[in-house]
């Protein structure tokens, strides 16, 4: 594809994300950045009550580490391509444990040329390795 993909990109374009294990380790590093201390994320004691009628695995990835490597996702497809990722809506479905792998993928949805630019809208999807939804969203790119 060359600088403008607004033009080369069809309607249902899919991208294969990268697939990504998630460690504690990893879990504990997003915890440093995002200072996010929260024992959900790193007390495996904590995490062996019940919570209402929701009982965790053990400690379980922020939502916002999710969220963040579907960003990366998308600005490393995009950025090579010459668009330009603008904005990223999330829904989490299921929790990301360490130990899961996660695959990341997304698909055009629709495009739309406007006064300000030509917009490309994704529609994205993350699997942990049994094939379970654990998040969604929806992305917009700017195609200059």
């Amino acid at each position: 594809m060359n600088q403008n993909i607004y033009e080369e990109i069809e309607i249902g374009h899919v991208i294969d994300g990268p697939s990504i294990d998630v460690t504690k380790d990893m879990i504990r590093e997003f915890a440093k950045a995002s200072f996010d201390f929260n024992a959900l994320h790193l007390d495996d004691k904590f995490m062996e009550k019940k919570f209402g009628k929701t009982k965790f695995e053990g400690v379980i990835a922020h939502g916002m580490m999710t969220f963040s490597l579907m960003t990366r996702m998308m600005t490393d497809w995009l950025w090579p391509r010459g668009g330009i990722h603008r904005r990223l809506e999330t829904r989490w479905l299921k929790p990301v444990y360490h130990g899961d792998t996660i695959t990341f993928g997304a698909t055009v949805s629709k495009k739309l040329k406007t006064s300000k630019g030509q917009w490309i809208l994704f529609s994205l999807e993350v699997k942990n390795q049994k094939g379970d939804l654990v998040a969604t969203g929806e992305s917009m790119a700017e195609s200059p």
